[in-house]
């Protein structure tokens, strides 16, 4: 296999978000490049661990829970003897996120959800990632957060700080050979669009100039890379995968 092609084998990946999603299609596809994968999330984490087979095992994971991460952190490298990879994925949204509308309790919920599990995450594979001398984390950040985007104010700032916090984390642990690197996604056919209608979709759509919306196995394919060692001098870096609406 070409040194430039995505490969995991052997290497444990721990996802959270991926009971569906971008998280689902994320976990999925490290499998189908050799991760041992661990699917995590607060529901369908058993489902897609099942999809996936003998390589995934599944945890529930509150990722706001400082406990809970470390619970599921010790009980992979019990099972698997590291964690090479760790995705961020897990994230939440609001249809009434605005100055004028987003309450403190929304503001509260999306932060601890969407900054803080980050923040927790990488905290927790620290450890074994240095024990390891290597290692390889994903944030999954969004185009709301590296540009100005309309009723997202609570979730573009978390975005926001998780490209901050990446940049930041990819400068300190360099030397130890642990690359960080976020991904902001555009608009993406998830579960997370909630109720937004059909309408609306299709004017994103049409602004965006590839002419569709993102899905997630677009998000899936670039995460793989840049979990692998394939990307091996990337690190620090926030990358749009966004069909080019992001450079209007």
């Amino acid at each position: 296999m070409s040194a430039m092609t995505p490969d995991l084998t052997g290497r444990t990946v721990i996802v959270t978000g991926a009971g569906s999603g971008i998280g689902k299609a994320v976990a999925i596809q490290a499998a189908v490049i050799g991760a041992n994968v661990v699917v995590t999330d607060i529901k369908g984490q058993d489902e897609t661990a099942a999809e996936i087979g003998a390589a995934a095992e599944a945890h529930e994971l509150d990722v706001t829970d400082a406990g809970a991460w470390s619970r599921v952190v010790e009980a992979v490298v019990a099972s698997r003897g590291g964690v090479y990879g760790l995705v961020n994925n897990a994230g939440i949204a609001s249809a009434t996120d605005s100055l004028a509308v987003q309450t403190e309790e929304g503001w509260d919920a999306m932060i601890g959800v969407d900054l803080k599990g980050v923040w927790l995450g990488m905290r927790a594979v620290l450890a074994p990632m240095l024990a390891a001398g290597e290692g390889s984390i994903v944030n999954v950040a969004s185009v709301a957060g590296l540009i100005g985007v309309s009723d997202v104010l609570a979730y573009s700032a978390a975005k926001g700080g998780v490209i901050a916090m990446t940049r930041q984390v990819s400068i300190q642990h360099a030397k130890d050979q642990i690359r960080v690197n976020a991904v902001c996604p555009g608009v993406t056919q998830t579960p997370i669009l909630g109720d937004i209608s059909d309408e609306l979709l299709a004017a994103i759509s049409n602004i965006t100039p590839m002419g569709r919306l993102g899905q997630p196995d677009d998000i899936a394919g670039l995460t793989s890379y840049l979990l692998s060692p394939a990307s091996a001098f990337l690190t620090g870096q926030a990358i749009a995968i966004c069909g080019g609406f992001s450079v209007q």
